[in-house]
């Protein structure tokens, strides 16, 4: 069963379902996507609060609600609060879109990226942190396809 075009409309008035630009989903949905990606997300919004944070299970760096509309300066070692605020200082002033480090965690390889997060007309809208464990990923050789796939 598709929805019609006006079932899309009633839903929308009711806040029910998110409208992008290439589609539709409702904040269950978006919720159960952000949090099942093979990456933790946190954004930091225009005036440098932390905003959100995924859930996925075993987050690299643990995150409590209590961050959330805290300096993201306040959200780090002190010995490093000093790159925070030169990266997001970047960012907001257009000079990087990007920066990444990669950490040895015990027997973890642990990817960090920063990203820019800007709308369409390039106005900063804030810092978007992802995080990866890619110590399996540095492992993969060779290649398995999809018809590769045992369930």
């Amino acid at each position: 069963m598709t929805e019609s075009s006006e079932d899309r409309k009633k839903i929308d008035r009711s806040g029910a379902l998110l409208q992008f630009e290439t589609g539709s989903l409702s904040k269950e949905e978006l919720e159960g996507v952000l949090n099942t990606l093979p990456v933790d997300i946190t954004f930091v919004d225009k005036e440098d609060a932390v905003k959100y944070f995924s859930k996925g299970e075993g987050r690299i760096f643990a995150r409590t609600k209590g961050v959330i509309g805290r300096k993201v300066q306040q959200c780090h070692p002190q010995k490093s609060v000093h790159m925070v605020s030169r990266i997001v200082e970047a960012f907001k002033t257009g000079k990087k879109n990007v920066a990444e480090f990669w950490i040895q965690m015990g027997d973890r390889l642990v990817h960090i990226r920063y990203f820019a997060v800007r709308d369409k007309g390039g106005k900063y809208l804030g810092t978007m942190e992802v995080t990866q464990d890619i110590t399996g990923i540095k492992k993969i050789e060779g290649e398995r396809r999809l018809l590769d796939w045992k369930d």
